[in-house]
């Protein structure tokens, strides 16, 4: 299961280069990884049917007792099976779904992620890990719903979303740690197991449940998940009806067996999903979108689940969980259809739908199929589920639960009459749908009297579908008979599950003819009463429209994030009135407060502290303290940037002279590119400082800033003499070689003692890259030159370079700005400093450098080819994305970091490989013995050097890119005339772009 959810992973991560291949047969591809799993997951049957689980415990993080812990039990297989099987479904689907358009492979790069995200969720067995996934699913749900950014409705709908069930999944997260330290264990069937009580445990258990509440769309938050209808319709069907709105579901089914007798529980759960049940119906019934009226549907079916698997006894335990497969099998198979409807129509409007069924008979025949499984009629699997359902709710009306924590017999009957109503409109709005969808229409009648026949509607005109898009809703529609004909053997495999729960009575199972039971007659009930309101719909529309306004709940929430955005900005003006001065004096302040305070108070402070060891070091401090206080009394930004710089260099010498040339080399590139960021930046500011008179505010700054330096020497004082145990330097050169394999200890703590630390860092630098070139690119569109149209520029100007030119674009340059010995020696420092660049990388674990200092210096050769040539000579020597460099550096990181799961290690653990080569030890040449590679000693961790140099580069290039050639581009923009001024944009639209990607103009398309 471990490498089958990777699978899903590595796929999603390869989905752009597979669709630049494939096109849209990217999603039959990707279909191969959950239909894998399916494969997968019906070969455990034997182990599952014998009551047994599949578990793995892999080491993840084992200094920490960490480990990737996966348990796949009755449920989870259920589910597994659930979510892998409409999930291939779903993206064969897709092949035809977006014929119309462009290739998605962002689409199917999500929707692949997702459903390995559920795969996670439903296996984790460790709390954390069920939470990442948890979390995973609801941040892809977010991309997918919000897959078209320019429509508005695809952005509100995503970030509702996104806040909704975030909002929960913080709750759940705190519920569950608390859960975790009652029960002593982060195992999930452990702590089931242990079902610790207490009112601690309660408000764990209520945190959950809240969490669970968010995401599986329940009154009051129910309002999310209509609104999530903007995405595209094969992502609501897996999303929205099988897989993501499951995950609260399957949070109740697998903790109901441990904690429904925990007090709350089941009035909550109960009480909620009944009335979300109803109001759900309800909402239903007024939609002429047939898409909305399945969502609102599918909010009513979870209420429905909720109530069944809430409620803690064993017939309501084996009715939910038929009724959790059968809804997402009927209830994918009808969304799919709208899809095939929309596609082929260009509407969902049920008063624009008419003889529609007529020209598709095989997607009408499929949607009565599963139309019939939600309203509960033979012999679909929706009617052995609701038949389960109400043999449960009929024990409830007779026989409460009386275990101290169920309702008493009146809101139990209370509850019954709430579960029936909502089944009658189950009923109702299930028959609205068929009509809608799939009848030819009445416009009225012939001659304007009552007694002619009623004229039929125009046809809807409807295109051809193909075999393969109408394939996942026929063996989905016929899947719901199916099931309904195996009920002896489906209730053989989803029985045990109610043996699970302490209370309540036994269900009878599953069966087509169960003989005149009062569940067959509440079922009766409900079709008679479903039908009637359907026949007199009009007459209820109306009656609907008579009953007082409700304010919707979507704009309810969205007044509430409008007060909060108001009462978030009132209290920050109030505490940060936007004074950078005032917030560093804030924060040094409590520094020196409290750390200087508690150092100065030390008794025997700086006893026994030398000075300096050589009088050069006392040189090279004179030199940086003379160099700090001429930068902070400089008006000039520049001359201020290269003091600062100057104290940089200096600590690099300190470094050197103490012995640690790794630290040096490392100071000494970190502060080379930080004046190179600096310069850039201090094109865009003024050339000197304002001219402010001496205050009483500038005496203040002078004494907080001394306050601060004596802070910080009085801490190392304290740090330096405080030590009572012997320092772990001396056994950290054996330590590294037993650890790393290397003689760097530097380089060995980055990459394999630290390796999670540097792991972490390279992800900041990712989000840092990310966050510059938004703020520089910011601005939308502006007009972008291309290299020749510069040159073509320079030459008609008469400014072009003559002869021969060392840095080809250089040409597009100003000779105002060239500088021939700048591109003669960078000419022929650049392909030195790549070379030194990788020796660096190559040699860092027993020599000095590794993957940061390898990439500051190939990162500083691309900075030099454009400080020389400007931004096209940056695109000569670098033609690719630095999203894309940055990507492939956290890629090979988290490959090396995961690859020896797959030999039994732990993740970030490195080995030492011996290579013998024997046809390459030697060359015979010009009489004599050449030396070539021979024996190759090789440790895993360099590749995760290797992502570190990516990183670094791509960090470097994107900011060249961003702070160098994006403000270029900004500046020529303000110089160029307005396009009202005559002016304009070449060709009509420029977009704003990082160069080496093509131009690609939005589409919008319908969902």
């Amino acid at each position: 299961m471990t490498a089958l959810i990777a699978v899903h992973f590595g796929l999603a991560i390869l989905a752009p280069a597979f669709t630049r291949l494939l096109g849209r047969r990217v999603f039959l591809l990707f279909a191969l990884a959950p239909a894998a799993a399916a494969v997968w997951l019906v070969g455990l049957h034997p182990t599952i049917l014998a009551g047994g689980t599949y578990e793995v415990h892999q080491p993840w993080v084992p200094g920490i007792g960490l480990t990737f812990d996966l348990r796949i039990g009755l449920v989870q297989w259920v589910l597994g099976l659930v979510v892998s099987v409409i999930g291939a479904l779903v993206l064969f689907y897709c092949r035809w779904y977006f014929a119309g358009g462009p290739p998605q492979g962002r689409v199917a790069g999500l929707l692949v992620a997702f459903a390995g995200s559920m795969l996670g969720l439903v296996s984790a067995d460790n709390l954390l890990y069920l939470y990442v996934f948890w979390e995973l699913t609801t941040v892809f749900s977010y991309l997918l719903v919000g897959h078209n950014p320019l429509r508005a409705a695809n952005r509100g709908a995503a970030l509702t979303a996104l806040l909704v069930t975030s909002t929960g999944g913080l709750a759940m997260l705190a519920g569950l740690l608390m859960l975790a330290g009652a029960a002593d264990s982060y195992s999930l069937a452990g702590v089931v197991a242990a079902a610790p009580r207490g009112p601690y445990v309660i408000g764990a258990v209520m945190l959950v449940l809240f969490g669970a509440l968010t995401k599986s769309a329940q009154v009051p938050f129910h309002f999310w998940l209509p609104g999530a209808m903007a995405a595209p319709t094969p992502v609501s069907a897996y999303l929205h009806s099988a897989a993501m709105v499951k995950a609260g579901v399957y949070l109740l089914a697998v903790l109901a067996p441990g904690f429904a007798a925990v007090p709350g529980w089941r009035p909550l759960v109960m009480t909620v999903g009944a009335v979300t049940m109803v109001i759900g119906g309800y909402r239903a019934l007024r939609q002429h979108d047939i898409k909305l009226l399945l969502a609102y549907g599918t909010v009513s079916q979870l209420g429905f689940l909720f109530v069944l698997l809430g409620s803690g006894t064993r017939a309501g335990a084996v009715a939910g969980l038929a009724m959790l497969v059968a809804h997402a099998v009927f209830k994918s198979a009808l969304f799919l259809t709208v899809g095939i409807v929309d596609r082929s129509t260009g509407t969902r409007d049920l008063r624009e739908l008419s003889g529609v069924g007529r020209q598709l008979p095989w997607i009408a025949a499929a949607a009565t199929l599963a139309g019939m499984a939600m309203a509960g009629l033979p012999p679909t699997a929706g009617f052995l589920a609701k038949e389960a359902a109400f043999e449960a709710i009929v024990n409830w009306a007779v026989d409460p639960v009386s275990d101290g924590t169920g309702m008493l017999p009146g809101p139990s009957i209370a509850m019954a009459g709430l579960v029936v109503l909502g089944s009658v409109f189950t009923v109702a709005y299930t028959l609205r749908f068929l009509w809608g969808a799939f009848a030819t229409k009445t416009t009225g009648r012939s001659g304007g009297t009552s007694g002619t026949a009623p004229v039929p509607a125009k046809p809807t005109l409807v295109h051809e579908v193909p075999l393969g898009f109408a394939a996942a809703p026929l063996l989905l529609g016929a899947a719901t008979v199916v099931l309904g004909a195996v009920g002896p053997e489906w209730s053989a495999i989803i029985m045990p599950y109610g043996e699970t729960l302490a209370v309540g009575a036994r269900s009878h199972g599953l069966e087509l003819a169960s003989g005149l039971t009062p569940a067959l007659a509440l079922s009766m009930s409900c079709w008679l009463l479903g039908g009637l309101m359907f026949r007199f719909r009009d007459r209820i529309a109306a009656l609907q429209e008579t009953m007082p306004a409700i304010p919707p709940a979507d704009q309810t929430f969205h007044r509430f994030i409008r007060w909060l955005d108001r009462f978030a900005v009132e209290v920050t003006s109030r505490v940060q009135p936007g004074s950078l001065p005032l917030y560093l004096a804030a924060i040094l302040g409590m520094l020196v407060l409290f750390t200087g305070t508690a150092a100065f108070t030390q008794p025997g402070l700086g006893n026994g502290v030398r000075l300096w060891d050589t009088p050069v070091q006392a040189i090279i401090g004179a030199v940086m303290c003379v160099a700090a206080w001429l930068a902070a009394n400089s008006r000039g930004r520049l001359k201020a940037v290269i003091l600062v710089g100057v104290t940089g260099y200096g600590l690099a010498l300190l470094f050197l002279i103490h012995g640690a040339p790794d630290l040096a080399l490392t100071q000494v590139l970190t502060e080379t590119v930080s004046i190179v960021v600096f310069v850039l930046v201090l094109r865009k500011l003024p050339k000197y400082f304002t001219d402010r008179p001496l205050t009483s505010m500038r005496w203040w700054r002078i004494g907080l800033a001394i306050a601060v330096g004596a802070t910080v020497v009085g801490a190392v004082l304290v740090a330096a003499t405080a030590r009572v145990a012997e320092p772990v330097s001396g056994a950290l050169y054996t330590q590294a070689w037993e650890i790393g394999h290397g003689t760097n200890i530097v380089n060995v703590t980055l990459v394999d003692a630290r390796a999670w630390d540097t792991f972490g860092e390279i992800s900041v630098l990712l989000i840092a890259a990310t966050g510059v070139a938004s703020l520089i690119f910011i601005r939308a569109r502006y007009t972008v030159r291309t290299p020749a149209q510069a040159r073509e520029q320079a030459a008609r100007e008469g400014r072009g370079a003559r002869g021969y030119s060392w840095l080809r674009g250089g040409q597009a340059l100003s000779p105002l700005r060239r500088s021939l010995v700048m591109e003669v020696v960078t000419r022929l420092l650049f392909p030195v400093m790549v070379i030194t660049s990788v020796y660096v990388l190559m040699s860092g674990h027993n020599w000095p450098g590794g993957g940061f200092a390898g990439g500051l210096i190939a990162g500083l050769a691309l900075v030099l080819r454009y400080l020389a040539g400007g931004r096209h000579e940056l695109d000569d020597a670098a033609p690719v994305d630095a999203g894309a460099v940055l990507g492939s550096g956290m890629v090979v990181a988290v490959g090396s970091a995961v690859a020896p799961l797959a030999v039994g290690g732990s993740v970030l653990e490195s080995y030492a490989l011996d290579i013998h080569l024997p046809f390459l030890a030697e060359a015979h040449a010009f009489g004599r013995v050449w030396p070539l590679l021979g024996d190759i000693h090789v440790v895993t961790s360099v590749f995760f050097d290797i992502g570190v140099y990516l990183v670094v580069i791509g960090l470097l290039l994107d900011i060249a890119r961003s702070l160098g050639a994006g403000i270029d581009v900004q500046t020529e923009q303000d110089r160029a005339p307005h396009p009202a001024e005559g002016g304009g944009v070449r060709g009509g639209r420029s977009a704003l772009r990082l160069p080496g990607r093509p131009f690609e103009e939005p589409r919008e398309t319908e969902v």
